[in-house]
């Protein structure tokens, strides 16, 4: 009985008992996911493919060569007991080769790099991505942005186009494209990790007296020598900056690099195409950042903005009605939280061009629209061709002083105060000397001397002179 009940039971249990399938026992790990927390979508991940394929093959290799011409002063005694002067020149001439990057803006064959990349160059060469080479044009330099603009006889080429730097974010995503170590065109990625960078490594122009304007954009994409010229791009392919230095005790890539914001790029870019060199626009303040101390002094809690120190006497700050103690906070809508924000954002424009100004003044907000002044104080887009005859002579001139033209029986002349690479100094031509003659044309001053030069174009002239010390001298020049 026990037996049948027990057989039974176990019946009734199996005909309701429910399907049960085994599963394999095993140890799942879950796989990690990489999160963008700055996506616009939340968990979606960056595309870098795409912004690569839009960028490489505008990215340029660019390779320079030229001469390198010194002097070597010395002294001799058997020239001073013969000749009554010992001092002599030695001029030695070493060639240079250099090779950087350099970004197509135009699908017609112009490119921007660095100034420092084609400086002292007497061959630019350009090799595309696709491998192919051409001689290129130097269509105009901008030393106090370290930018230049070059041009390749060539139609249908991939370019970049120009986006707005002052849009980027902190932390934002980029690309930098170039030929480090004379390699191929190369993609590394990083973030931007600061804005207005200032690291004190431009010089200004010494034939404009313009002042250089550093407001990098600081990122931690790997750059390396030869990145020089190469683009700087957000996830979207627009050039948002030219790569343009790296911050490092060894010369090779150590955590920090800095490009040339794009809206400075763009401005210098059209400037050089139109003019042949750049229009630089003043605001007319002697400005200071806010620290601490000054925030104390000025009985302020924010130590953001520019505070205007001093007023240039009919600048353009001052027509506008921008007084001293004026703190700037924005210019166009764009916040300027130190002096080289300020600078660069000036920068942007042309001298005549109407710009928004907002200031703080008795803790209230005011507008002020200001008009951009040149340097000589006025809107008047300036004639550089002057400049440019400068540059190529390589010399910044100064009027003679009376007590030197008495000591030398001077009426007049043209007095080197500095010299540069450029066509004087590849004649020997010392710091100092007074031109008094080009061929048999007399020279009262600088403005004479450059009107004379510039109407000999591509001729050779001759130079005559003396120094300081009353050592007359003849100088063939090629112009």
């Amino acid at each position: 009985m026990a037996l049948l009940g027990g057989t039974v039971s176990l019946g009734i249990y199996k005909s309701i008992e429910p399907e049960y399938v085994q599963q394999p026992t095993e140890n799942k790990v879950e796989k990690p996911t990489l999160v963008n927390m700055l996506a616009s979508e939340p968990y979606a991940s960056v595309d870098y493919t795409t912004a690569a394929e839009l960028t490489i093959n505008g990215v340029v290799h660019v390779k320079t060569e030229g001469i390198v011409e010194y002097n070597q002063q010395g002294f001799d005694p058997f020239r001073q007991f013969f000749y009554g002067d010992g001092n002599y020149n030695q001029k030695y001439r070493q060639p240079i080769k250099g090779a950087g990057s350099g970004v197509i803006i135009s699908d017609d064959g112009y490119i921007v790099t660095n100034n420092h990349v084609i400086e002292k160059a007497d061959q630019i060469k350009i090799t595309l991505n696709n491998k192919k080479t051409y001689d290129a044009e130097l269509i105009g330099t901008d030393p106090t942005t370290d930018l230049a603009l070059l041009k390749i006889e060539e139609s249908g080429l991939h370019s970049i186009s120009i986006g707005n730097s002052d849009k980027i974010k902190i932390g934002e995503w980029v690309l930098a494209v170039g030929n480090p170590f004379n390699l191929t065109s190369t993609v590394t990625a990083g973030i931007v990790s600061a804005k207005g960078r200032d690291i004190d490594i431009l010089s200004g122009d010494p034939f404009t007296g313009s002042s250089s304007i550093e407001s990098f954009i600081q990122t931690d994409a790997a750059v390396n020598p030869g990145n020089s010229g190469g683009a700087l791009v957000n996830t979207k392919g627009e050039l948002i900056g030219i790569n343009a230095a790296i911050k490092s005790n060894t010369g090779s890539f150590a955590g920090y690099s800095f490009a040339i914001p794009a809206n400075i790029v763009r401005k210098v870019v059209s400037d050089l195409k139109e003019f042949g060199a750049v229009q630089r626009a003043y605001i007319g303040v002697q400005i200071k950042n806010i620290d601490e101390k000054l925030a104390e002094e000025i009985g302020v809690a924010d130590l953001n903005g520019v505070y205007v120190e001093k007023l240039v006497e009919k600048g353009s700050a001052k027509d506008a009605g921008i007084k001293e103690g004026d703190i700037i906070k924005e210019v166009e809508g764009v916040e300027v939280n130190s002096a080289t924000e300020l600078q660069a954002k000036i920068g942007e424009f042309r001298p005549g061009d109407e710009v928004s100004v907002s200031i703080i003044r008795d803790s209230k907000l005011i507008e002020k629209n200001v008009v951009l002044k040149n340097m000589e104080g006025n809107t008047e887009i300036i004639d550089n061709s002057d400049n440019l005859l400068l540059k190529s002579l390589g010399a910044k001139f100064k009027e003679v002083d009376n007590e030197l033209k008495e000591k030398l029986d001077l009426e007049g002349g043209a007095q080197i105060e500095s010299l540069f690479q450029g066509k004087l100094k590849n004649a020997n031509i010392g710091e100092g000397f007074i031109i008094t003659k080009v061929d048999k044309s007399e020279i009262s001053d600088t403005e004479e001397l450059l009107e004379i030069l510039s109407q000999k174009k591509e001729e050779g002239v001759l130079l005559q002179g003396v120094y300081p010390n009353g050592r007359k001298a003849y100088y063939g020049v090629g112009l």
